[in-house]
């Protein structure tokens, strides 16, 4: 398997299936070391931390191991707040309006930027506000498409329109949700013609950096996001 597609399948298996960089490893015939690497941003949920405990309850060390990962991550995020709030300060108008738009509009996780509309000049401001404000690398952007459409040839139409206004390729795009219009529906006006898009960046220090700057621009607390 190519380099950056295993990195991509490690990052899909840490961060979906919560398996251990030994699982990961084996399953995709790669180096530990390599393994630990790409996916060493990505925080496991709760779950998938007591699951690799309870496997590891034997092995004391592994689990000490284990929540000293947990205390530098955290200290990680820390960090990539502190630089949100630091830019925060130098009122660049883009970045200012992007952290507001995800602030309003944005999936609250840890580790990964969700952000969906169906409002085309939206998508596009705030993808602009991820290349451009935040330097975000192209190679993490990707999109979902969640539409109704009334026969096949309709998704490549909305497929193609949400690339075209995102200046995106085809290899971007995840796994989207294509619904056939309800009958009751047929001969009304479509309120969502191209759907709904979501951009999706798994990227804990983006997003830890775009947490910070809101907290700063707004001046409130959100001890939440930080754990």
């Amino acid at each position: 398997m190519a380099k950056p597609k295993a990195r991509q399948a490690a990052r899909q298996l840490r961060q979906q299936d919560g398996l251990s960089i030994k699982e990961i490893a084996e399953k995709l015939g790669a180096a530990r070391s390599s393994v630990s690497v790409w996916v060493r941003d990505i925080d496991l949920t709760p779950q998938q931390q007591a699951r690799l405990d309870e496997r590891n309850k034997y092995h004391p060390a592994q689990r000490q191991g284990s929540h000293a990962n947990k205390a530098k991550h955290r200290e990680l995020r820390e960090q990539y707040q502190q630089e949100g709030r630091l830019k925060a300060r130098e009122s660049d108008l883009l970045h200012s309006w992007g952290c507001m738009l995800y602030w309003a509009e944005g999936t609250k996780s840890r580790n990964v930027i969700g952000f969906a509309n169906s409002d085309t000049d939206m998508m596009v401001l705030f993808i602009k506000f991820l290349r451009d404000a935040l330097s975000v690398p192209e190679e993490i952007i990707t999109i979902r498409i969640n539409c109704y459409v009334d026969c096949p040839n309709e998704f490549e139409r909305i497929k193609q329109h949400w690339l075209e206004a995102l200046d995106l390729e085809e290899t971007q795009i995840r796994k989207c949700t294509i619904n056939n219009r309800p009958k009751s529906s047929h001969g009304k006006a479509n309120k969502l013609p191209y759907g709904v898009c979501r951009i999706e960046i798994s990227s804990t220090k983006h997003l830890q950096y775009i947490y910070g700057a809101i907290q700063e621009y707004s001046g409130c607390s959100k001890p939440d996001w930080l754990d």
